[in-house]
């Protein structure tokens, strides 16, 4: 139900971008632009449950969100769940804590993950994963402002995937997830009774990753590809009314140099667009299966490509057991204008890893819910016991 849905997002900042007052009116837009200022009108997508593209690892997080080609680790389940076909260590889990809207004072908004993954042998590896966001404690009221009680909206995913090396060098995978969101249920809106949304979605990824030589410089260039979050559509009521839900299409490439025993640097980038229809394209109606396929061309002239979501991240590692990343992460102001800096440290003792991760906003902009917030993701490793060898 979209007024249910908008109105949490607005009120949370699930999404966060810059509109113009006047530009997010239709009654104020002609043929695409404000006549009062001449400038285009804002167009974002929004979607019921987009907790499901809010980035979970602090590792990524440090880099710009930048995700689909960086080398495997436990929450590759979020960005190209293909990449575990390619692990080094038998087992790992990992947990993440994202603190939420700190920077206005909530202390009871936070967004948890836990996931990991087993090797089941030299080709195959099956992924687990669970993520939680509360929103803490909200008062419910009417259009006149009477208390109808305080609830606490929470939804949460369950998400299983398998991978599998079809080649040396090539991986896919396939995965299917149960999401749950419960925003306001027991409430009414307009008379009709609200209840908790759920709905199933699947993600299909691929990855290819070949080895390069630069002369005395050993490297791996790495390319990952994943459609996520394709499922049916979601309501909230029991009427006819479905939204979309954030399905995504992201292609990435990563370059790992390594330039001796101690010394490594990662370079990635992401390129990321929602599978779901632009507003006003006359598609809102449509299935979930058609949406996708329509989201792709049904923007007029430039549009389409002003949808593309870009991150790009760097990564220094010094002897394995220390970590230094940078990233930037950047969104067309016509489609949410979110742009901003990430940076943050990786450490590893043994087989525990502890990453964090720090976002700087930038641009005209200088809202987030995670600005100058500190993300940590906390990992264990269980020892490399798998040998290399894989189909030709």
């Amino acid at each position: 139900m979209k007024k249910l849905a908008l109105l949490f997002l607005m009120f949370l900042g699930i999404t966060v971008f810059h509109n113009d007052a006047n530009a997010q009116n239709p009654n104020l837009c002609k043929d695409g632009r404000n006549p009062v200022t001449g400038e285009p009108c804002t167009n974002v997508i929004i979607t019921s449950v987009p907790f499901l593209r809010i980035n979970p690892d602090a590792r990524s997080g440090a880099m710009g969100d930048a995700g689909l080609a960086t080398s495997t680790d436990p929450n590759a389940l979020h960005f190209n769940a293909s990449k575990l076909a390619f692990a080094e260590n038998p087992i790992a889990i990992s947990a993440t804590y994202t603190p939420w809207l700190r920077a206005i004072g909530l202390n009871d908004v936070y967004l948890a993950y836990l996931t990991g993954y087993y090797k089941l042998d030299k080709l195959q590896s099956i992924g687990l994963g669970l993520r939680f966001f509360s929103m803490g404690e909200i008062n419910f009221t009417n259009t006149e402002g009477e208390s109808l009680g305080n609830g606490k909206p929470q939804e949460f995913e369950i998400n299983g995937a398998y991978a599998r090396k079809l080649t040396e060098k090539f991986a896919v995978a396939v995965g299917g997830k149960f999401i749950y969101s419960n925003l306001a249920a027991g409430q009414s809106l307009n008379g009709i009774d609200i209840k908790a949304g759920k709905v199933g979605a699947a993600d299909i990824s691929m990855t290819y990753k070949t080895p390069l030589s630069l002369g005395n410089t050993s490297s791996n260039l790495s390319v990952g590809l994943a459609f996520t979050n394709m499922g049916t559509k979601i309501t909230y009521t029991n009427s006819a009314d479905k939204d979309f839900i954030p399905a995504n299409v992201g292609l990435g490439a990563g370059w790992e140099f390594k330039f001796d025993e101690f010394n490594k640097l990662g370079v990635f980038l992401d390129f990321n667009k929602l599978m779901v229809p632009t507003p006003g394209s006359g598609h809102d109606d449509d299935t979930a299966i058609s949406g996708m396929f329509a989201s792709f061309g049904d923007a007029s002239g430039k549009e389409e490509l002003k949808e593309v979501m870009t991150s790009f991240g760097v990564e220094y590692w010094y002897d394995d057991q220390f970590a230094v990343r940078a990233g930037y992460f950047g969104e067309n102001k016509l489609k949410g204008n979110r742009k901003y800096f990430t940076a943050g440290l990786g450490l590893k003792y043994s087989v525990f890893g502890l990453d964090l991760s720090y976002l700087i906003p930038s641009g005209p902009v200088q809202t987030n819910p995670l600005a100058n917030t500190l993300r940590f993701t906390l990992s264990y490793l269980f020892d490399n016991n798998l040998g290399e060898d894989v189909p030709k």
